[in-house]
């Protein structure tokens, strides 16, 4: 994909925008964390840096930040999305349970970049 960088640090001033190009591949009706998205670009413990990016992703029409929640599939990002359950909602139009602001069915529905993007 072109998108990995085995040398990827949260101080590399490209990291976010590698961030966006994963999570622009996530698929509909799919979810992935963090965690993951850090561990593909070859920064496994830069999970809070993919957090930053998602939440700095709103000037970036096509990041489908939605989709991005963390380890347990809790919608922590929630308040970075105009109104009060817009990231619920974009994850349910997609046929994505939410019940209490978490992902249900979570190991159904991960996307994992490391195994689905090799």
């Amino acid at each position: 994909m072109g998108v990995k960088d085995n040398n990827s640090s949260g101080s590399d001033p490209n990291f976010f925008d590698k961030v966006y190009e994963v999570a622009k591949l996530i698929p509909y009706g799919r979810v992935t964390s963090y965690g993951a998205i850090a561990k593909y670009l070859g920064a496994a413990r830069s999970a809070r840096m993919v957090g930053w990016a998602m939440n700095g992703s709103g000037k970036q029409e096509d990041v489908p930040a939605h989709r991005v929640v963390n380890r347990k599939g809790i919608l922590t990002g929630k308040h970075h999305f105009d109104g009060t359950n817009l990231m619920q909602q974009l994850l349910e139009n997609e046929g994505i349970e939410v019940i209490d602001n978490q992902i249900q069915d979570l190991e159904k529905l991960f996307w994992d970049p490391m195994k689905e993007l090799q």
